[in-house]
């Protein structure tokens, strides 16, 4: 039988903030991070936007050698562990420590290190090249640092599926909370690759908005005038924590994590299909991994990315496995006001999922201003909405076909 898992601490760092606070106050106030890119000369890019984080002060978190040797992604990933841990008030004593997991997912690592670097070993010479440079770019980087951070000796898991992986991650941390093999868990995305490399080569598959006279209204996920999604950095970080030991330390519960799926779509290295298959597939198994039927959901967070296939096809996907109740679900995609930020997106949208339960205030999709005739259903577009939200979704959609679906619920005794 599988033990219940619920949502004790959230972690925030994102374009809207560096925050759980800051984060969620300009999300449902329906403000945007996207701007124009500051890290290089975009002079020759099709695209010239991006939802970068800002005033983001590592020696907060780190000393000056540590921030020399740590890429971004990973740092943003502990600062939004070390927000979700301590705000969650657990204390982990030296005989909890091997309950605790440390599950975090990321789809590039630390691909800005690695354009440095074979400038470097080009202009220099491989003897040149930082010791630290393996350290700072794999993927598991971020799962490996909040593990020591927190001596955390449970499941240490990287989740590497793409877009996906964040939410991914929550899901494997909740399956390992469920069937025991640990009580606790640090988990959620983190991506940083707003660099040459990555905008370069997004652009070139025709991935990305070129709005770059209005980056405030480039992310338009459902909206007919969409072009592509708007790159995006940050990190978002959850606490999971089995029932009953939550409940013995009086911790404070911002919702219940009830279902995961899982599904290929076996079809195209980065196109879903038409009619959204194996994303609604995806739906289906974390409905059954639930218990629930599809009326049960009230709300789902979209993947949404503006790219024209993408929200064409989850729609289908949605209506799909929901039918007519899928019309009467609020829908929305926060990627209009944070950008996509890859890897990291799932993370941050389960912590979004939660703030929803908790709150009862759904964010919106802003500009949505014309509406996608095959986009029908209610995005909550433009102002946000208070709604008592008993069951939500998140769904995150990877490159490779690869799919990931949770479902929470507002936590009741």
């Amino acid at each position: 039988m599988k033990r219940r898992v619920v949502v004790t601490g959230i972690g925030l760092v994102t374009p809207l903030g560096n925050d759980v606070k800051s984060t969620w106050d300009s999300l449902v106030n329906g403000r945007t991070g996207i701007d124009r890119i500051t890290r290089f000369d975009v002079t020759a890019y099709a695209s010239q936007i991006a939802a970068e984080v800002k005033g983001f002060e590592p020696e907060k978190y780190f000393e000056a050698k540590q921030v020399k040797n740590l890429d971004l992604f990973v740092q943003y990933a502990i600062a939004a562990a070390e927000e979700a841990f301590f705000g969650s008030g657990l204390e982990i004593a030296e005989s909890e420590q091997d309950r605790l997991g440390s599950i975090v997912g990321c789809g590039m690592g630390g691909l800005p290190t690695i354009e440095q670097t074979h400038q470097v070993c080009l202009e220099k010479g491989p003897r040149r090249i930082t010791p630290f440079l393996i350290p700072r770019i794999i993927p598991n980087m971020p799962a490996g640092h909040v593990s020591m951070r927190f001596h955390a000796k449970g499941p240490n898991l990287a989740l590497t599926t793409a877009c996906a992986a964040g939410t991914h991650a929550v899901g494997e941390a909740f399956r390992s909370i469920a069937y025991g093999d640990c009580d606790m868990a640090i988990t959620g995305g983190t991506e940083s690759v707003i660099c040459p490399l990555a905008v370069g080569g997004f652009a070139s598959m025709k991935a990305l908005s070129t709005r770059n006279d209005d980056p405030p209204g480039a992310s338009r996920p459902f909206d007919r005038d969409r072009d592509g999604f708007v790159i995006a950095e940050g990190s978002g970080m959850i606490v999971l924590e089995e029932l009953e030991h939550a409940r013995r330390r009086g911790a404070v519960i911002y919702a219940e994590i009830v279902g995961y799926g899982q599904s290929s779509d076996a079809y195209h290295v980065a196109a879903p299909p038409e009619n959204g298959e194996g994303g609604a597939r995806c739906m289906q198994r974390a409905l059954r991994d639930a218990g629930m039927k599809p009326e049960d959901i009230d709300y789902i967070n979209a993947h949404g990315t503006s790219t024209p296939l993408n929200d064409r096809c989850e729609t289908a996907a949605i209506k799909t496995v929901f039918g007519e109740h899928a019309y009467r679900l609020a829908i929305s995609s926060t990627k209009s006001m944070t950008g996509h930020m890859l890897g990291g997106a799932g993370g941050i949208e389960a912590a979004f999922t939660a703030l929803i339960l908790h709150h009862g205030i759904i964010p919106p999709t802003i500009n949505l201003e014309n509406p996608d005739p095959d986009c029908d259903l209610d995005y909550v577009p433009n102002t946000a909405r208070e709604m008592k939200v008993d069951t939500a979704m998140s769904n995150s959609f990877g490159f490779g076909g690869t799919n990931g679906v949770i479902i929470m619920k507002r936590f009741k005794d």
